[in-house]
């Protein structure tokens, strides 16, 4: 059965584009040309992936991205920015989109990426220790890894899916410095073809949203490296 992608484009000439070269690889293609309705058909039908321009009549994509997240919807995103927009790009990696193409773009640069994240998404190995416990206690954190969730003296942190995986890496090493390399392999996949800024983005967001529910996990950037988790001592442990 082939992939289902629904394009969200208000601008004729890309969206027929997009269509023509998205069916013509085989993929089942659904296009809609307004923000509301194109939230709406996400909602209402099932999809593999979406491609989502960001500036959109009705509601515009970080819109979209959030009331996805809203509704539990886990398909992945790819958005559509213009180019030099670095601004749109950590906004729409931070309201939860998987990859982004800037425009203009060539044919094979996007199915190139649309194949990417489709089989990241649906052919991902499972990453070791993901769900070998039902809870893992790190400091005031009780991370669920089985549910994707994250607590705080039973208060749960909302976090984004790959924000939940860069913490579950992260805290599975404590104290140890884990490159960007390494977190962009495990988390997205050694044939993601997005670069470093992804991590840093998602890291940044995922340190804030800590700072802010609790005091006993931090995560520090090591200049030129990556990042490390840093936590009271003898207060990690996994609970079956």
């Amino acid at each position: 059965m082939s992939n289902r992608i629904l394009v969200i484009e208000d601008e004729p000439t890309l969206s027929r584009l997009l269509s023509y070269n998205l069916t013509q690889e085989g993929y089942d293609t659904t296009v809609v040309e307004h923000g509301s309705e194109g939230l709406q058909t996400a909602l209402q039908d099932k999809f593999d992936l979406i491609i989502l321009d960001i500036m959109l009549p009705g509601m515009n994509g970080f819109e979209i991205l959030n009331r996805l997240h809203q509704n539990g919807v886990r398909t992945p995103v790819i958005i559509l920015t213009a180019r030099n927009a670095e601004e749109e790009v950590v906004q729409g990696l931070k309201h939860g989109a998987d990859d982004y193409i800037t425009k203009p773009f060539g044919v094979a640069e996007l199915l190139a990426r649309v194949s990417a994240v489709l089989r990241r998404t649906q052919n991902e190995a499972p990453k070791p220790n993901l769900s070998s416990e039902k809870v893992i206690q790190a400091g005031e954190l009780s991370i669920y890894p089985e549910k994707y969730e994250v607590s705080v003296k039973g208060q749960p942190i909302s976090l984004r899916p790959k924000e939940f995986e860069v913490l579950l890496y992260l805290v599975q090493r404590p104290g140890m410095v884990i490159s960007r390399d390494d977190l962009m392999n495990v988390v997205w996949g050694f044939d993601y073809i997005g670069g470093q800024r992804t991590v840093d983005v998602h890291v940044s967001s995922l340190r804030k949203k800590l700072e802010l529910e609790q005091q006993s996990v931090r995560i520090e950037s090591i200049r030129g490296v990556g990042y490390k988790l840093v936590m009271p001592k003898k207060l990690v442990s996994p609970n079956g």
